[in-house]
């Protein structure tokens, strides 16, 4: 049970990094090569650039349960 967590939360974490650097930042970001710059002159942001947000926030509420999950696994291990 261990072992699926810490390879759940490597995913994870690999994920993670990869959506964060895919977020358009102040000057642009890597999500501009993929097409999530293109943003309607209205304000707010575009479609891609709203589902990147709400697919990182799912990623990282699926890190956290692991880091909480393995941490109560080595704890009980103990």
């Amino acid at each position: 049970m261990v072992l699926l967590f810490e390879i759940l939360l490597v995913i994870t974490s690999l994920l993670m990094i990869g959506l964060v650097l895919l977020h358009k930042g102040r000057g642009g970001g890597l999500s501009d090569m993929f097409g999530g710059g293109v943003s309607s002159g209205l304000g707010g942001s575009s479609v891609a650039e709203r589902n990147l947000d709400r697919i990182t926030v799912g990623i990282g509420v699926v890190w956290a349960a692991c880091v909480v999950g393995l941490g109560l696994l080595l704890k009980a291990g103990n």
